[in-house]
């Protein structure tokens, strides 16, 4: 017999729950603790920069190129875009759930490749980025300067140099981005009425600009071949790309034969600004710049969140005196709270069955048995967890405090056996009697095993959103009754021919208070099942009314994947009309 092995060795049956319960203490650290298990697809995200084009003229020659060339891409299942008036194209691919993100990827950026020559040169001189995008925005830091001494061109370039980086080297961060991002540029504003009198055209402009800031390979002098043997060569450096406003200023548009020129400075004003003025962002009423941290694939949002907290806190020694920063977003805030109140209320669940147990058993002895197997059920679960790809998520911890009342199931039914063998039968010793009934049990707990799983299993079986949602919550039930029924069948005997007595001392007064009462409840059961079975008619009525009232109630009763829950955070968004300005 199977479980007679472990009542012979019960050291055997502790050092297998012991292991468990230390693969899963080691995967609760390694689990990435999350709010929801991941539903949302796969997204790969495609930028295009036009500089100068409007939203229509990037839709007809960039989005209308890439989405050709992308449309098909293996595990696809739609894509959007969107083209803005500042020339910036933005186009999502999202894929089936369950792709290889990064072999998607791949896939787009192998599509872009093959239509990077239809696009325009100015497009294909920007380059097209193709980058993984998380949904899971874990956090939004808004950086400001004190009584406004640097503006937001300052801050969002001191970002760039000396914060980003650090942010984007720390484990678990997918991704970090500056909300409207604005860079040093030299901005060249020409004087139309200036290029008329001179006959000139803006792409002259433009040509003398490209020519003339550029850098160029010299040559190098006493390079072979050479007739006479020299014992150096020297290499030509230029001046190479303009660095200062006054540069660009005497950048020379047209010489004249009688040795004059025209000079950008005379048809245009020049000077070093930000090359973009699409966004506006304010934080209590201050300018900032935001900067947006998302999470990778399968990482924790607590550690990623301290570790971001952590990089900042040690960054902002260097910062300039007057930059602070803030966090107007945080995700984790909720995620922490609400994980906190479900272990609480995991714990509340184990208090309570520890009580149930103790009033139904009667004695410390019994009620210790399962109480052991708790933590060995609940704890082992998480190395399901983790061998499953999953999450510390609130539906997997909810269904570990359902799993609680199931995990004890077993060990009862133990326990109650070898006590009525006890009572009922002379054996010479408590080990016989667990043996004996181990030999009546070991099939039903099996059964009992193979039927709670079936009832979940189907639930994890769903497609869809709502079949990802509760795959999670159904097979966290399932891994904690199989390990409950591995307990049942190594532990809990092994404990039983250790812990209980041929003959147990007499229960305290209020549990035998309490049995005078159940007794007393079930006298009065026992009446009304009885009337039940004599009034079959009346009962098969009122079990068809309670069915329909269920019915009913049901269908009025609104439905959804999630409950409605207050995070704390109001987002307000106003949608205006095309071609509305900013300051608008």
């Amino acid at each position: 017999m199977f479980s007679k092995f472990f009542i012979n060795r019960p050291i055997f049956a502790t050092v297998i729950s012991i292991l468990i319960i230390i693969a899963g203490v080691i995967s609760i650290k390694l689990l990435p603790i999350k709010e929801y298990p991941a539903v949302v697809p796969p997204q790969i995200n495609v930028q295009a920069v036009y500089p100068g084009a409007d939203g229509k003229t990037l839709s007809k020659t960039v989005a209308t190129t890439l989405e050709e060339s992308i449309n098909g891409v293996e595990n696809m299942s739609y894509m959007t875009s969107t083209a803005s008036p500042s020339g910036l194209l933005t186009l999502s691919v999202f894929f089936q759930i369950g792709t290889n993100v990064n072999q998607a990827k791949v896939d787009v950026n192998n599509r872009v490749q093959l239509a990077m020559s239809k696009l325009p040169t100015e497009v294909q001189r920007q380059g097209i980025s193709v980058k993984e995008r998380s949904p899971d925005m874990l956090k939004v830091i808004a950086f400001t300067s004190k009584d406004q001494k640097h503006d937001t061109l300052f801050i969002s370039n001191y970002l760039k140099v000396n914060v980003m980086d650090d942010l984007k080297r720390i484990k678990g961060v997918g991704e970090a981005l500056i909300f409207g991002e604005k860079d040093y540029s030299i901005r060249v504003w020409i004087d139309p009425q200036k290029l008329s009198f001179y006959h000139l055209a803006s792409t002259d402009i433009m040509d003398a600009i490209r020519s003339q800031n550029n850098q160029y390979a010299a040559g190098r002098i006493g390079a072979e071949p050479m007739e006479e043997v020299l014992p150096y060569t020297y290499n030509v450096i230029t001046k190479g790309r303009f660095k200062t406003t006054k540069e660009f200023k005497n950048i020379i548009i047209r010489s004249n034969q009688d040795g004059s020129s025209l000079r950008l400075k005379d048809v245009a004003s020049v000077e070093l600004n930000s090359d973009a003025y699409n966004s506006h962002a304010q934080y209590n009423r201050d300018p900032m710049m935001p900067v947006a941290i998302f999470l990778s694939p399968g990482a924790n949002a607590l550690d990623v969140s301290q570790a971001v907290d952590d990089t900042l806190k040690e960054l902002s020694k260097k910062f300039p005196q007057d930059l602070e920063y803030a966090f107007p977003y945080d995700a984790t805030i909720f995620v922490k709270a609400s994980i906190e109140e479900v272990i609480v209320t995991l714990f509340e669940a184990i208090g309570f069955v520890i009580i149930l147990i103790y009033l139904f058993l009667g004695n410390l002895r019994a009620t210790l048995i399962p109480v052991l197997a708790i933590p060995v059920s609940i704890i082992g679960t998480f190395a399901g967890l983790y061998a499953a790809g999953f999450s510390i998520n609130l539906l997997t911890l909810f269904g570990l405090i359902l799993a609680i009342g199931l995990v004890v199931d077993d060990a009862i039914i133990v326990i109650e056996n070898v006590e009525r063998i006890l009572r009922t039968k002379n054996h010479p010793s408590v080990k016989e009697a667990t043996i004996e009934a181990m030999k009546e049990l070991t099939t039903p707990i099996v059964a009992i095993v193979l039927v709670l799983s079936a009832v979940f299993i189907p639930a994890a079986l769903n497609g869809g959103f709502s079949g990802v949602m509760y795959k999670q919550f159904a097979m966290t039930i399932v891994i904690a009754v199989i390990i409950s029924g591995i307990v049942a069948l190594t532990l809990t005997p092994a404990l039983c021919a250790i812990f209980l007595k041929q003959h147990e001392p007499e229960p305290i007064w209020p549990i035998r208070k309490f049995n005078q009462f159940f007794d007393w409840l079930t006298t009065v059961f026992i009446g009304i099942t009885r009337a039940a079975i004599k009034g079959w008619f009346f009962a098969l009525i009122l079990f068809a009314g309670l069915i329909y009232a269920t019915y009913a109630i049901m269908e009025k009763t609104s439905s959804g994947l999630v409950p409605a829950e207050d995070k704390g955070v109001l987002m307000v968004l106003t949608y205006m009309m095309p071609a509305t300005s900013l300051a608008e």
